[in-house]
């Protein structure tokens, strides 16, 4: 079994169709959400783990960018820069794996990586910018 973590762009045009059902339907793969914002007439995104059979799997990223859905394998990893971070828990508020969360009693802002799929939402709405993107070790 073959699995990745994807973040999956599509253009307006294509928010409507069902390209997500057709993926489990003609290429046998399972999915995990990890974020979606898909709205009608909008561009869409879509972070996921997908997983199948090698061979299903590259048919399926065939038939999606065929689709007109941009494709990219998180490749990254986020990091926080814990001199920056001033503990405000903007992120914890986003972060749909719970990477970050509210350690209490403390009430410190804890961050586990090895839950963070990189899906970079932390990053965009930390007014420190402590959260930061860098290269994953294991992707170079």
């Amino acid at each position: 079994m073959h699995a990745e973590m994807l973040v999956l762009q599509f253009p307006r045009e294509v928010v409507d169709q069902p390209i997500i059902y057709r993926l489990v339907k003609d290429f046998s793969l399972e999915f995990n959400l990890l974020r979606a914002a898909i709205n009608p007439q909008q561009e869409g995104l879509i972070v996921m783990e997908l997983r199948g059979h090698p061979q299903d799997f590259r048919r399926g990223l065939k038939y999606l960018r065929k689709a007109g859905v941009k494709v990219r394998q998180v490749a990254r990893e986020v990091g926080r820069n814990e001199e920056s971070c001033y503990q405000c828990g903007t992120c914890t508020a986003v972060c749909p794996t719970r990477a970050l969360y509210i350690e209490r009693p403390a009430m410190a802002v804890a961050f586990d990586a090895a839950r963070c799929s990189a899906c970079e939402l932390c990053c965009q709405v930390c007014p420190a910018h402590a959260m930061e993107v860098r290269l994953n070790r294991e992707a170079v």
